[in-house]
Parts: C-alpha cells; sequence; structure tokens
C-alpha cells in the first residue's frame, strides 16, 4: 500500500489517507473520489455539455445506499409492513439526515466547491455523501460497499431506534416553506388504482399550480407526505 501511495500526488495521498480514516481502507482508483467530491461550480465541461462534477456518482451512490437500507431494514423488522420500513428508509436517507451524517464523519470536509457561485448549499454536503457512496461502489464493488454502509456507517452514526421514533411530516415542512416563498401548495389526487385494501393512490404536489412532487401509496396520506417529501428534495434539497 505504500507503493501506492508514493505514486500518488500530495493532494492525491490527503485524499486517501483521509479516506482511510474515515472508512478503514485505501482507495483503489483515486480518480473515482476525486470526481465524488467536485461539486459542478468547479468541475470542467465535458463534451455533451455535461461537467466531470459528482451529480452521476450521487446518482448511482442514492440507489446503492437505498437498496442496503432497504434490505437491512426489512431483515431487521420482519413483522413491519411496507408502509413502516418505506417510511424508516425514507428517514434515514432523508436529506436532512444525509447531510449530518456526512459532516459527522468528515465526508462534507473532503468537498471541492466554489460557495460564491451557488444559491443553496442545504443539500451539497449529503448529495457528496451519496457521491461517496457510488465511488465505493465502482471501486469496490457491492459486498464492500454493503459492508462499509453497514458496519461503519449505520453501526456507529444512524441510530434506528430513535429515527423510528422521530415523525417527519414533509407536508406541514412544505407548507410552512411555502408560506415563507409565498407560494401556493396544493395537494391534487392524479388517479386511484385497485379496490379496498389494495387501492393504490397517486398524489402530485402544485406549486403555484405546477407538478413539483409525486408520491403513491395505499393511504392517500402517506401518498400525500411522499408527494411533499419529493416536492422538498427538489426544492429546497
Amino acid at each position: 500500500m505504500l507503493k501506492f501511495l508514493k505514486k500518488l500526488s500530495v493532494e492525491e495521498r490527503q485524499l486517501a489517507n483521509s479516506i482511510k480514516n474515515i472508512t478503514g481502507f485505501y482507495p483503489g482508483n483515486i480518480f473515482l473520489y476525486k470526481m465524488a467530491f467536485r461539486h459542478r461550480s468547479v468541475a470542467s465541461e465535458l463534451s455533451g455539455g455535461i461537467k466531470d462534477s459528482n451529480e452521476r456518482l450521487e446518482y448511482l451512490g442514492d440507489a446503492i445506499l437505498g437498496a442496503v437500507i432497504a434490505d437491512y431494514l426489512f431483515k431487521k423488522f420482519p413483522y413491519k409492513d411496507e408502509g413502516f420500513l418505506t417510511q424508516l428508509r425514507s428517514k434515514i436517507v432523508s436529506r436532512e439526515n444525509l447531510n449530518k451524517l456526512s459532516e459527522k464523519m468528515g465526508v462534507g470536509k473532503l468537498l471541492l466547491i466554489d460557495k460564491d457561485s451557488i444559491n443553496n448549499k442545504s443539500s451539497v454536503s449529503g448529495n457528496a455523501f451519496e457521491a461517496f457512496i457510488g465511488a465505493i461502489y465502482l471501486d469496490k464493488g457491492y459486498n464492500f460497499t454493503k459492508k462499509i454502509i453497514l458496519k461503519r456507517i449505520i453501526k456507529y452514526h444512524v441510530d434506528v431506534d430513535e429515527l423510528e421514533s422521530t415523525e417527519l411530516n414533509f407536508k406541514s415542512r412544505l407548507i410552512e416553506w411555502a408560506q415563507k416563498e409565498r407560494k401556493t401548495v396544493e395537494f391534487a389526487l392524479e388517479k386511484e388504482e385497485g379496490k379496498g385494501r389494495n387501492k393504490l393512490f397517486h398524489v402530485n404536489v402544485l406549486i403555484d399550480k405546477e407538478t413539483k412532487g409525486k408520491g403513491v401509496d395505499f393511504s392517500k396520506k402517506k401518498a400525500e407526505q411522499y408527494a411533499a417529501e419529493d416536492a422538498l428534495k427538489k426544492l429546497i434539497g
């Protein structure tokens, strides 16, 4: 491993050591992690207008993190229904919680960003956390990434029992945000599928008559919550 570090630049060596401190392992492909911590505000534009930023890794990391958490909760709570599992997973991977995790673990400190060129800084730390997970997955594979998430993140930094008892009312938060921004909020039932207990409610949330979030659930109230959460992610991160 010392030979590996000697081949890196001083900057890359510092990044590799920081990753080792956070996760317990040295990266294999340091370039993946450099991209994971490169915000679009400091990224170069590639062909086709795509920027060499962490956004694609963020997309991938979000999917991997969601899959691992879903599997973990499915096994931890064998007698809980789909609604409970979905809500608890949402709490764990919520932007607010990922921001806290990122700062707590020191991931946010590694982010390269032009703070003066962006208007909304509330979600960048959590986004970098997801991009970091995406980089680990591409570098080390799914099983290794799953182990890191469970053994180094969930075990030491996430109190699942506390989150279980925490109520996240996304609908109320969205309405409060809209009132401050002087915007109108409307929850509209798009369609219903099925009958009785198997009926699925598709709900859209409209901000100033424009659809900003969608939610689907067997409960209309929960569908509204999911729609509000979706809208909040898009509006304020």
